[in-house]
């Protein structure tokens, strides 16, 4: 198949490789990662429904007895070692990621407890689907800027990368899979738990043209 220059479809639609500056890479990393956490915390504050990958560490929680950090530390290895057959690297970014999220989580939580103590409905809605939305420029931002993803937007990327599916479709199919066996370990799940699973995916697409220049899957 070719265009009508007589190229071949495959090479004019290649992603071009975009230099980002070093330090507009450190910045985005660092950012995304700040408000991935604050964004996780939003959601979990909400009351209206936890996030997918916290739907199943609920339920492996719920059938094994172990404390919850324990729980997401070990998906969090078992991810990574799908990235062996996908040819995914671990980077500084990976690292930071487990470290930065985990610092942010907490104080975000104990502000919002302090300023809104009990959400009413209203209140959880914009709280969820605020929470939605940050997380998803969040990863775009910390996976575009290509320091390194987590553990499962790694497994995103290295899907997208491996199928040639678009990132809204790859990031949709993990989160609905993922909350479908949390439900069936016994986690719980409410309409926002939904409504992250197939918003999420598009956001990202979305942000990813201003904070990927380089796309979101390839090397770096």
């Amino acid at each position: 198949m070719t265009t009508t220059t007589g190229r071949p479809a495959e090479h004019a639609q290649s992603p071009v490789a975009v230099l980002m500056h070093p330090v507009r890479r450190g910045t985005q990393l660092l950012l995304g990662l700040v408000g991935f956490g604050v964004a996780t915390a939003l959601m979990l504050h909400s009351g209206q429904g936890a996030m997918p990958w916290a739907v199943l560490d609920q339920g492996i929680v719920d059938r094994t007895g172990l404390a919850y950090g324990w729980v997401v530390l070990g998906v969090g290895l078992l991810v990574m070692l799908a990235w062996i057959p996908l040819r995914q690297k671990p980077g500084i970014g990976t690292i930071v990621n487990i470290i930065v999220i985990s610092l942010v989580i907490d104080p975000t939580l104990w502000v919002l407890e302090r300023l809104l103590p009990a959400p009413a409905l209203p209140a959880g809605i914009g709280l969820s689907l605020g929470g939605t939305v940050l997380l998803g420029v969040s990863t775009a931002a910390y996976v575009g800027a290509r320091l390194g993803p987590g553990p499962r937007d790694g497994l995103m990327t290295g899907l997208v990368h491996r199928t040639g599916w678009p990132v809204w479709l790859v990031k949709t199919v993990l989160e609905v899979s993922v909350v479908v066996l949390g439900v069936l370990l016994g986690g719980t799940f409410g309409w926002a738990t939904v409504v992250f699973a197939f918003g999420v995916g598009p956001v990202v697409q979305v942000a990813a043209r201003w904070l990927a220049p380089s796309g979101l899957a390839g090397g770096h």
